[in-house]
């Protein structure tokens, strides 16, 4: 029975034994063989059928635990009986209370171990795995539903610096820009968004969702000056100082590499994931037409770790044409910081 059949299937008033019936659904993904050859999305998102199915999993908890393990405290339960409802519109503009990323956040947060960790539904069935998939619902809301752009209050007058131009940046410049204040952002590289276009590659975040994002910013009237190195190109004090700013958000992000100091490292053909993306994700490395840097190639790629970067770095190398790509980890596959879906999808 496919998603359109059992949706049709469900009774009207659902009961809790219901809903918990209702299987998860799966998220419908490229080939690997076909994957491997591109740098298109791998997931490529749920059908209306299937999000509300989904969304119906939700058994609408009074207390409301997933919000617990939400860093923005969004009303998850809010926005999913909205799903369940088919007011899409509705549902985004739930979650835009709290947060103005949802298409970046469904696809690149850890819900495992924030919202869907804290599921009554995955707790009943001793799987977290079994959650109700509260990212995926998020990321089709996001990516189907459309909202005006968010109220500005009155100009307060106070001018405000936020320096990088990442997730946390965008999130704070927003908020700032909606209570009133003047915002400038100040970016470092060619391209704003941070890790989000040089660290995350395409078939992870496309980076047209990154740059609507950043077009939203724009049109709230929040400045954004790129090649602005803060500390070179202005110090914090002049931007205090001579440019007048009130306040100055830092958000710079973990930019730098750790390396692990052996011998070996600066040979050629050794990067830093840092490194090997930026020039992957950011100056298009894998377009060899056009490209704006060039990138080691090779038939067989090892790689050190067994976070999201590692998988990030072995399936660009994949994607590069590499033969045969290794990935090296002092502990056990079980143990790996990575999330279970990039491990799979690896």
């Amino acid at each position: 029975m496919d998603a359109k059949e059992m949706l049709a299937s469900l009774p009207e008033n659902l009961s809790v034994k219901d809903r918990l019936n209702i299987p998860m659904q799966d998220m419908p993904s490229q080939d690997p063989e076909v994957r491997k050859h591109n740098m298109k999305e791998v997931a490529v998102g749920y059908s209306e059928e299937q999000v509300i199915l989904e969304a119906n999993r939700c058994l609408q908890c009074k207390n409301k635990p997933c919000m617990q393990g939400c860093p923005v405290a969004i009303n998850i339960p809010g926005f999913i009986e909205k799903v369940c409802q088919k007011d899409f519109d509705g549902a985004l503009q739930v979650i835009q209370e709290s947060s103005l990323l949802p298409a970046i956040c469904g696809r690149v947060c850890p819900q495992e171990n924030q919202c869907q960790k804290f599921c009554t539904v995955g707790k009943t069935k001793k799987d977290v795995e079994q959650a109700v998939a509260i990212g995926r619902i998020e990321r089709y809301v996001a990516d189907h539903a459309t909202s005006a752009l968010p109220v500005i209050k009155e100009a307060t007058g106070n001018k405000v610096a936020v320096v990088g131009s990442g997730p946390a940046s965008i999130a704070a410049a927003a908020d700032l820009r909606k209570a009133g204040h003047s915002v400038v952002m100040f970016e470092a590289l060619h391209k704003t968004g941070g890790v989000l276009v040089y660290g995350i590659p395409e078939f992870r975040l496309p980076k047209a969702l990154v740059q609507k994002e950043i077009d939203k910013l724009k049109a709230m009237g929040v400045d954004i000056e790129t090649n602005f190195l803060v500390g070179r190109t202005r110090t914090i004090e002049e931007l205090f100082k001579e440019d007048k700013f009130d306040a100055i958000f830092v958000g710079t992000g973990a930019g730098l590499p750790k390396f692990m100091n052996i011998p070996g490292e600066n040979y050629v053909g050794v990067f830093s994931a840092n490194e090997y993306l930026t020039r992957s994700n950011l100056m298009k490395a894998y377009k060899e037409d056009c490209a704006l840097t060039p990138l080691y190639h090779s038939n067989k790629v090892a790689v050190f770790g067994g976070g999201n970067v590692a998988m990030d770095a072995a399936r660009t190398a994949l994607r590069l044409g590499a033969e045969k790509v290794t990935i090296i980890y002092r502990r056990t596959i079980e143990e790996m910081p990575a999330r279970k879906e990039e491990v799979h999808h690896a």
